[in-house]
Order: structure tokens, then C-alpha cells, then sequence
């Protein structure tokens, strides 16, 4: 049986670790490479590094702190923000991201992906899809959880695995830091709609709804989190310990 992932993942502002609820209200955590190597050290199974700002503000993405933090770490590193073209694709994997996560630049331009996964292969391609709940529908979001694309979320997503994203990465926005638990209604639609790795990201609370996770909806490969793994209020080598004594495989 494929074992399961855990990722923490880490909201880049101004060279800062941010935190919010909703994607608002964002609070200072810690130094990106500081905490990338904490996470490297404790049994993080990969890392997420998203810029979260590049996109709305219209940018490229921050590449110093990348390149440190890729320097530290000894684990997978999927990047993302302000990925708009081809070569903003080669610089992120030139800094040492293992995967490249897009979501405004694939809106904008939905032959992206089909274009970087001929480049450099699906396994680099991630689908990062920021969405919410509106009137009833699930609905995609662009520039950081900021503005509303209009479009359905699911069939998006099913668009961008069949033009060649490797993985989905699901971001609530309805869950969102706010420690209620993953939210399992849209997971499990998107993990119906796509047959490759999905990440659970919004939600994380407690260990439980690690287990309600993986326990629940089986197919999803992977379960994301920031505040919780920042703030210490879950420690990843008891999370994995508690979630294989539960019968979840899990890498040690």
C-alpha cells in the first residue's frame, strides 16, 4: 500500500512565514529557512514554499530565500507564486524545487500546463487550486484566494490533470485556518474526478482529523497544514506515530 504524506507548508511574504484564516488576517510566524530546516529534521515527508503574494501584486517569485531553503532541506520541495510562463518554471526547478505549483498563471493561460509537463514532465506540474463555496458551487479562485474566476472548481481541476498536472493540490478556502478539520465534501469530489495524487490542504486542527482523513477518503495520498505545525500544536513525529497506529501507512 502507497504510504501516506505529511507537508508542511509555508506562506512566504516579504521573506517572512505568514499565517491567516480564510487566506486574511495574516500573522508573522518565523524565517522560511529556519523553519524549512526544523521540518527537514523532524520527519516532514516533503515541503511546500508558496510566495503568496507574487501573483497579486504581479511579480515574479522571490528566488533568494528559495535557493536557501532548498540548500537546507533533504526533503521534496513543490514551489509556488507568481508562476506564469515556462521559464518561470526552469528558474523555481533551477533554484532546487523538486515541483512547481501553479494556479493564477494556469487561469490565465491554460495551455501552461500542458507546456511545462511536456518540458520537464507531469511529475513537476502541480495544480494548486484555491477554492470556495459559492451559491452552492465550488468555485476556483485566483491571486492568492483573492478574486473570484467564476469557474466550476471541479471540472478546472479535471482540465489541468488531463493537460498534464501531476498532482492536485486542494486548498479550502472555506477551511482555512480555522482548525475545523479538512474538508472532506470537496475532497472527495475532486479525488472522484482525477486519478493522481490530491493533497488535502485547509482544515488541520488536531491529529484526529488526520485520521478522519486518510480513514474517510482513502484516495487522497497526502494531508498539508501550516499554523499547526508552526505553532507546535502538533508535533509530526507523533502525528505519523498516532496515524500508523491506526493502521495508515506512513513513512518513518
Amino acid at each position: 500500500m502507497i504510504t501516506k504524506r505529511i507537508i508542511p507548508c509555508l506562506d512566504v511574504k516579504n521573506g517572512r512565514v505568514v499565517k491567516g484564516v480564510n487566506f486574511e488576517g495574516l500573522s508573522d510566524v518565523s524565517s522560511p529557512v529556519a523553519l524549512a530546516k526544523y521540518y527537514s529534521d523532524c520527519g516532514a515527508d516533503e515541503l511546500v514554499f508558496y510566495d503568496i503574494t507574487a501573483s497579486a501584486e504581479g511579480r515574479a517569485l522571490f528566488t533568494d530565500i528559495l535557493c536557501e531553503v532548498a540548500k537546507t532541506i533533504f526533503i521534496p520541495l513543490t514551489v509556488g507564486g507568481g508562476i506564469n510562463t515556462v521559464e518561470d518554471f526552469s528558474r523555481v526547478l533551477a533554484c532546487g524545487a523538486d515541483k512547481v505549483s501553479v494556479n493564477s498563471g494556469a487561469i490565465k493561460n491554460p495551455d501552461l500546463i500542458a507546456q511545462a509537463a511536456n518540458r520537464f514532465g507531469d511529475q513537476c506540474v502541480v495544480i494548486s487550486a484555491d477554492v470556495k463555496r459559492v451559491d452552492g458551487q465550488f468555485r476556483v479562485f485566483a491571486k492568492g484566494g483573492r478574486e473570484d474566476t467564476g469557474m466550476e472548481a471541479i471540472s478546472w481541476i479535471r482540465r489541468c490533470v488531463e493537460n498534464g498536472a501531476g498532482e492536485v493540490v486542494l486548498n479550502s478556502i472555506d477551511t482555512d485556518g480555522v482548525k475545523g478539520g479538512f474538508d472532506l465534501e470537496m475532497l472527495d469530489a475532486v479525488c472522484n474526478a482525477v486519478s493522481v495524487p490530491v493533497i488535502a490542504s485547509g482544515g488541520a486542527g488536531k491529529i484526529e482529523d488526520f485520521v478522519t482523513l486518510f480513514q474517510t477518503l482513502p484516495k487522497v495520498d497526502a494531508g498539508l497544514a501550516a499554523s499547526i505545525f508552526h505553532f507546535r500544536e502538533v508535533a509530526i513525529p507523533e502525528l505519523k506515530e498516532t496515524l500508523a497506529a491506526h493502521g495508515i501507512p506512513m513513512r518513518r
